[in-house]
């Protein structure tokens, strides 16, 4: 499985598509392990691309602070499981604990829900 981890200050970002870096992180999730982890930068924002952008790059899963629920639903076209809500400083510890059932999530930090936005753009 590849996971895709938006950061910011090294930090998961708070919403990824404002994000520095990906973390594009290679799991063995039967032997819960780390293969490989690679930091990407993302092409310039232009929204609907980062999904098709991290489906070619073998994303499986994005673990993200937050995003719109039209990002979502792109991600979800591209059979990318989405889990928001992760405020977590280190990209593999976020993993490791989604791998164990472990992982804290809290509010979607970008809920264009409800006509009001919690993000920037």
């Amino acid at each position: 499985m590849k996971y895709a981890v938006p950061l910011s200050g090294g930090a998961v970002s708070p919403h990824f598509g404002h994000c520095e870096q990906f973390a594009l992180v290679d799991v063995d999730e039967a032997e819960k392990k780390i293969l490989a982890k690679e930091l990407i930068v993302p092409p310039p924002h232009e929204p609907g691309l980062l999904p098709r952008w991290l489906a070619e790059k073998g994303a499986n899963v994005i673990l993200a602070g937050g995003m719109g629920a039209h990002a979502r639903d792109l991600f979800l076209a591209q059979d990318i499981t989405v889990v928001t809500g992760v405020v977590a400083d280190d990209a593999e510890q976020a993993i490791m604990d989604y791998i164990t059932g472990t992982l804290e999530t809290g509010a979607d930090t970008c809920d264009h829900s409800g006509g009001g936005h919690t993000c920037q753009h």
